[in-house]
Parts: C-alpha cells; sequence; structure tokens
C-alpha cells in the first residue's frame, strides 16, 4: 500500500473513523478538507446490497441536482437533418451520423454525453466496446436515445447527469464543488439520496443503503449514517432552529442571573439606608 503523504495523514486524523456522521455535520467536515489551491469536487460513493449480477436488480437512471455540480458537459449528437439542427440549436458541441462514428472509432472520446436519435442506433451500435465500457453509450432508459433530440441536449447541458452501479454494486457520483455554500451541497447530496431511494429496484432483498461515503477529489472519506434519508434538509434546518433556541435559553438564564444580582444589589443599599 502507498505511503500517504503529510497533508493527507493531517486531513485523515481530524475524522473519528468510527462514527457516521449526520448529512448537515459531513457536508460541513468535507468543505474543510478543502486543501488544493483550486475547489475540489465532492464525491458521493454509495455502497448498495444489489446484486448486480441480476438483470432486475441494476440501478441506472438520470438525475439533475438542484445546484450545479460546477463542471462544463460536453454533449455530442447522433442525429441528421432537422433533428441534427436541432441538436445544434440546443448547444450540443458536435452532430453527425457516420462522420462522428469514425471520429470517435479513430480514437476521440473527449465528451461527457452522448445523444442519439432512434434512426441513428445502428450506427452508434458499432461504438458499443469503446462507448459501453466509459459508461457513455447511448441509452434510451436514461433518455438519451430520444425523438426529442433538443430537450435531451438541453437537459445533459443543464448538468443532468447519469448514475449507476459498478461491478461492486456502488454508485459514485459528484455532488458539487467545494466553493458551493454547505446548504447548496446539502441539497444535492439529498436530491441524490431521494432518486436512489425511488430508483430501488422492487427486487431488492435485504438491506439496500450499506454505506455512504462522501470524500473531496485529494481528500479522505467521510462516513455519513445511511439510515438518515427522508427530510435532509429540514433535519438540518430544525437542528439549526434547536441550537438558536438553546443559545437563547441559555441567555434567557443570563438575563435571570443579571436581574438576581441586580435585585441583590437594590437590598444592599436599602439595608445600608436603614443603617444610616
Amino acid at each position: 500500500m502507498a505511503r500517504r503523504g503529510k497533508r493527507y495523514r493531517e486531513l485523515y486524523g481530524r475524522i473519528d473513523r468510527e462514527r457516521q456522521y449526520p448529512p448537515s455535520e459531513a457536508i460541513e467536515l468535507v468543505k474543510g478538507l478543502q486543501s488544493s489551491k483550486f475547489p475540489e469536487t465532492v464525491e458521493c460513493h454509495i455502497r448498495t446490497g444489489l446484486n448486480v449480477r441480476h438483470a432486475d436488480e441494476q440501478l441506472r437512471g438520470t438525475i439533475t441536482l438542484p445546484h450545479s455540480a460546477g463542471r462544463d458537459v460536453t454533449v455530442i449528437a447522433f442525429a441528421k437533418g432537422e433533428k441534427a439542427r436541432d441538436a445544434e440549436a440546443a448547444g450540443a458541441d458536435a452532430v453527425g451520423d457516420d462522420d462522428l462514428a469514425k471520429r470517435i472509432q479513430d480514437g476521440w472520446t473527449d465528451f461527457d454525453v452522448a445523444v442519439a436519435t432512434p434512426d441513428m442506433m445502428p450506427v452508434v451500435g458499432r461504438l458499443g466496446r469503446i462507448l459501453g465500457p466509459q459508461g457513455k453509450m447511448p441509452n434510451p432508459k436514461v433518455g438519451t436515445v430520444t425523438d426529442d433530440v433538443e430537450r435531451a441536449v438541453t437537459e445533459a447541458k443543464a448538468g443532468r447527469t447519469e448514475y449507476r452501479t459498478d461491478r461492486s454494486a456502488i454508485v459514485h457520483m459528484p455532488i458539487g464543488k467545494t466553493d458551493l455554500e454547505a446548504r447548496e451541497l446539502l441539497e444535492n447530496y439529498a436530491a441524490l439520496i431521494d432518486e436512489i431511494v425511488r430508483a430501488k429496484p422492487a427486487a431488492a432483498k435485504g438491506r439496500y443503503l450499506r454505506t455512504i461515503t462522501l470524500a473531496t477529489t485529494h481528500g479522505p472519506g467521510i462516513r455519513v449514517d445511511p439510515t438518515r434519508t427522508r427530510d435532509i434538509v429540514a433535519d438540518e434546518g430544525a437542528a439549526a432552529n434547536g441550537a438558536g433556541a438553546d443559545a437563547g435559553g441559555a441567555g434567557a438564564e443570563e438575563n435571570g442571573a443579571g436581574a438576581e444580582t441586580t435585585g441583590a444589589g437594590s437590598g444592599a443599599e436599602d439595608a445600608g439606608d436603614d443603617e444610616a
């Protein structure tokens, strides 16, 4: 195992490895682990209890997070004729048919999302060995094979991201950059967890969410409590209100103590007057 650097070990020492943090606390902690000169990506890794060898336990879909994940998305479109013009108008970075397929076969894969019209799938199908392992193959289940190519391109450019389980049944997904506000990161995290829970395969058995880990690009992982899947943002607000109420109560106690001190001082003055 490679020896970690001094900076990493220092960050690692700030984390309680035996604890599963509440989501809001984990977000605050992961923001504090930012150590690079550039805003690091905050990654969420969700280990599920799915058996991905079974087709009915595959987990795959798309999600648009409430707040920008902080990166530009490069989108290409396989289309021709009017559909190609629609894709260009929507902002596709590259549009084509056989010529675009040949470009990819020659080794160009510098894009994030590929969309295609159904009539182009015979052309796109030849690229399965290239795009499949990279997770860039257009798929009707996630809306990247559609006649409404303009909408597909627009949504992809807006930050719609595909998620899927890997061979170890883990979903890996960025939820933003460390320069986002803590609440914005928390809302992105909550949106992702809501989507993963909603998309739970009907055939899933046993415990669905095993572990959840948050980490920055160059930082150590922080374990998040996987049982907290509902009202994540509301719970954070309630906790803040509770802290405010505690502070208000402490202030009231201090005011009460001050009043008692003032009363004692008045009593001493009265006693002095009587003696005089």
